[in-house]
């Protein structure tokens, strides 16, 4: 008798923010209007300059690329370090992936022995430990609360090794889902003392270029070992074009490239041209209108989230959340979620989907939408949560 099933690697949790999406989309088809604050998706179209670029490169003849992405883009992204961060980055050192995703599929891959264990803050991006567990990887979460502003310390991170043997450690900064950012000094030390222990660092740095409280800065600075993963899908808003970036250490560069080819032959052409035309000038004018958006959808909802009862909120210094107790309303934030949807038709994402222990008190709301959005939303949850009891 021959019998069939899927592999083990294949038993990851799902993504729950885009369960809730999906819910979302049957409501709207059922005819129900809904706010969606559920998953991290620019409200905004890509720059013109690069839906230009696209259309451009529709004339011509599209075919494979290079397996690390055309040369020009992977100038134009160490041209982009060089003007933002004051650091040279060679070219050879960049990889173009199809999104950030992609970029962490070669990195884990190129990296880690299986069996490898690899730290992470946590609240954090759930897909990060989703991946590593299919591809037989260990993710060692450590939590981290309000004493270290929701961040990963050397402290913490040496305790943790020295407790049992790490491989690697990655966090974000801008942070998903608290919108935490990492100092320069303190993401220096981190990066310093991952160098010490003789880790591999990986620094997801997706939501750098939305930042609304203190400086940005990028791994690189502090060590050519570090291992940087970026993406035009968020400040960029191409969400859909699913292509990112990663600048690889120097002894990395042809193991990934080995990868890629294999995994991939290459990436999107048409996304890659297009690409091209995310840094042009006129392309960062319209970006910046953008953000002045985000930064104005952040403003209202401090404001206002309290009002409403979510009083205890995580420091929002970058990205586009807002990370929020929902204790004073529920123990359960999934339920409490499918019922927000259902009953006040408004989408966000429960805490479960970035904290396995403490995430049942938590709510992640995107304000990567419209002002109007925020408003309709705010009036609807004002409306409903008197009524829950």
């Amino acid at each position: 008798m021959s019998s069939f099933h899927p592999s083990a690697r294949s038993a990851v949790a799902p993504f729950i923010a885009m369960e809730v999406l999906a819910s979302a989309v049957a409501r709207e088809r059922e005819g129900h209007r809904v706010i969606h604050m559920e998953v991290g998706q620019p409200g905004a179209n890509a720059p013109s300059p690069v839906i230009a670029a696209a259309k451009r490169a529709l004339d011509g003849r599209l075919g494979y690329t290079e397996a690390l992405g055309i040369r020009e883009l992977r100038e134009a992204i160490a041209g982009h370090y060089a003007r933002s961060y004051g650091i040279e980055v060679s070219p050879d050192r960049i990889a173009v992936t199809a999104g950030s995703s992609g970029a962490f599929n070669l990195a884990f891959l190129a990296a880690f022995a299986p069996g490898a264990r690899v730290a992470m803050p946590t609240p954090g991006y759930p897909a990060y430990r989703n991946l590593l567990a299919a591809l037989g990887l260990e993710a060692v979460e450590i939590e981290c609360g309000p004493d270290t502003r929701w961040a990963l310390t050397p402290e913490r991170l040496a305790k943790a090794h020295a407790e049992k043997p790490l491989d690697g450690v990655l966090v974000a900064s801008p942070a998903n889902p608290t919108g935490t950012m990492y100092s320069p000094q303190a993401l220096d030390a981190l990066v310093r003392a991952a160098d010490d222990l003789g880790l591999w660092f990986i620094s997801d740095e997706i939501y750098h270029g939305l930042v609304y409280a203190g400086t940005q800065a990028t791994a690189l600075v502090s060590s050519p070992r570090a291992i940087v993963i970026n993406s035009f899908s968020k400040y960029y808003c191409m969400t859909g074009w699913r292509i990112g970036w990663m600048v690889m250490p120097e002894v990395l560069a042809k193991p990934i490239d080995r990868l890629a080819q294999n995994l991939t032959l290459s990436n999107n052409e048409i996304s890659q041209r297009a690409a091209l035309a995310a840094f042009d000038p006129a392309s960062t004018a319209e970006l910046d209108v953008v953000k002045a958006g985000y930064a104005a959808n952040r403003a209202y909802l401090l404001e206002h989230l309290p009002k409403l009862g979510f009083d205890d909120l995580l420091p929002v210094d970058g990205a586009f959340y807002a990370y929020a107790s929902v204790r004073r309303f529920s123990n359960d934030s999934l339920d409490f979620v499918k019922r927000m949807l259902n009953e006040a038709g408004v989408a966000a994402t429960p805490g479960a989907d970035f904290d396995l222990a403490r995430g049942a008190g938590f709510v992640r709301f995107s304000f990567a939408g419209t002002m109007a959005d925020m408003e309709e939303a705010v009036g609807r949850l004002g409306a409903w949560l008197p009524k829950i009891g």
